[in-house]
């Protein structure tokens, strides 16, 4: 169960991993069995389907992100936490206003993710 305590010091930890460009921290948040769509997949991986379901393959898009986007930034506006998920709403690159839900799995880690922003 996520409290509202664990989620805000998880949105805390996953921020400023990003925002620190830590590829390392950014990853130990995710679960080997992951399932991640993003508009994002499309853009950067050529990927219609949008989707990554290996951590390997996703640590090579968030590269090819931090790769892209040199200036990223976070900044968190809300966190919304539910029995065992979070939903981060935040400011993205590109000024985009960003969404993301987050499925934990039982060891605490990110399991699965849907990604949602205002259009460019």
């Amino acid at each position: 169960m996520i409290t509202e305590q664990t989620a805000r010091t998880f949105a805390a930890d996953w921020i400023a991993a990003w925002n620190n460009h830590d590829i390392q921290a950014i990853m130990h948040h995710y679960a080997d069995d992951i399932s991640f769509t993003s508009p994002f997949v499309t853009r950067l991986n050529n990927d219609p389907t949008s989707r990554i379901t290996t951590k390997p393959d996703l640590q090579q898009y968030f590269l090819r992100a931090l790769t892209a986007y040199p200036d990223l930034t976070f900044e968190l506006f809300h966190v919304l936490t539910a029995v065992n998920s979070v939903v981060l709403y935040y400011r993205s690159v590109n000024n985009l206003l960003a969404a993301e839900f987050m499925l934990f799995n039982p060891q605490g880690q990110v399991c699965q993710v849907h990604a949602h922003y205002t259009a460019p």
